[in-house]
């Protein structure tokens, strides 16, 4: 799957059934409730949608008040408003129930076969390229690359099957995923019944398989290239498994991790608007949450449809449709 729902409408609707079950409709009773929680998030993610900031959402839901009908808005709120929304709806704690809540949507069992771990860096500054890397001169054909020091980092863990992200923390880079292993996973460890998680070699420590497989039963598949290279046994009970019998064709299923970072980066931008660190934070969030309720919708709305069987696979989608025309049309079979 490379691809998610464009409809802003479909991703309003979307958003605002997952939002109605994880959010009450007002933070307190005596709030002037003029809009509700549910709304306010529907707007938050219309703005990730988009790739736009608020004030330009504000001007885009009020010429088209067809949109504001499908979450129910009866008046466009202040840009103000949904900034200050987005720090109450986007801590950590909401933000996490509403991730369970997108998921959930979709698949009812919490058994989780195969899952892969990773992070990535985001930009933190609409920067052009030619200021990245320039030619010193005419004369010289050497380049002049700028590096940053700081940026904005993405980790999470995913379902190979479906590509809906499990937990996702927020982290300032550059920084080693060595220790980070276990505060990424222990999200999902707490909603879910993982059976097998998949991680690069950022990832290979002896802690981390001890913290997967005693603690927790997770068969953990990490390569045991950390560190200088040897020859030697290593000492650790499950490095040294993985020195041993390396399983590569199950390692092979940990890029659909990276096909996740890359539908993030493609369908809403690779770019955060926010300037402040905690604003960041809560972006790469959002950002996140609108992945998962797009994935939600083109699951629904395609594969339900075509197959009536739950998405389980491009693979086995694709048998249950052969199957279908088959029986449709006898013809076919001859």
């Amino acid at each position: 799957m490379s691809t998610t729902s464009k409809s802003p409408k479909a991703v309003a609707r979307a958003a605002y059934a997952v939002a109605k079950k994880a959010l009450p409709a007002h933070s307190h009773k005596f709030s002037p409730k003029r809009f509700t929680q549910p709304q306010l998030f529907v707007c938050l993610v219309l703005k990730v949608f988009h790739k736009t900031d608020y004030r330009d959402l504000v001007a885009i839901l009020q010429d088209n008040p067809d949109l504001c009908k499908a979450f129910g808005l009866a008046r466009v709120p202040h840009f103000t408003t949904l900034q200050k929304a987005s720090k109450r709806l986007l801590r950590l704690r909401m933000a996490n129930e509403l991730l369970h809540h997108s998921v959930k949507a979709l698949r009812q069992s919490k058994k989780v076969a195969l899952a892969a771990v990773d992070s990535t860096g985001l930009e933190a500054k609409h920067i052009s390229r030619y200021f990245v890397r320039r030619r010193r001169s005419k004369q010289l054909q050497t380049y002049e690359n700028t590096h940053y020091r700081r940026w904005p980092k993405l980790a999470m863990v995913c379902d190979w099957r479906n590509h809906l992200v499990l937990s996702a923390i927020t982290t300032r880079g550059p920084s080693v995923d060595i220790d980070q292993f276990e505060k990424t996973l222990t999200p999902a460890i707490d909603r879910y019944t993982l059976k097998h998680i998949l991680a690069d070699a950022g990832y290979d420590s002896e802690s981390n398989h001890r913290f997967a497989r005693d603690q927790h039963n997770i068969r953990s598949t990490i390569p045991p290239t950390h560190g200088r290279p040897t020859t030697k046994p290593f000492r650790g009970k499950y490095r040294r498994l993985m020195q041993r019998g390396f399983n590569r064709d199950t390692y092979g299923q940990r890029w659909q991790v990276e096909t996740v970072f890359s539908m993030i980066k493609r369908n809403q931008g690779d770019v955060l608007r926010a300037r402040a660190y905690w604003s960041q934070n809560r972006e790469m969030l959002l950002k996140v949450l609108t992945h998962n309720i797009g994935i939600i919708l083109l699951i629904n709305e395609l594969f339900y449809k075509a197959t009536a069987v739950p998405f389980r696979g491009v693979g086995i989608v694709r048998r249950a449709m052969a199957r279908s025309a088959q029986t449709s049309m006898p013809c076919l079979r001859r």
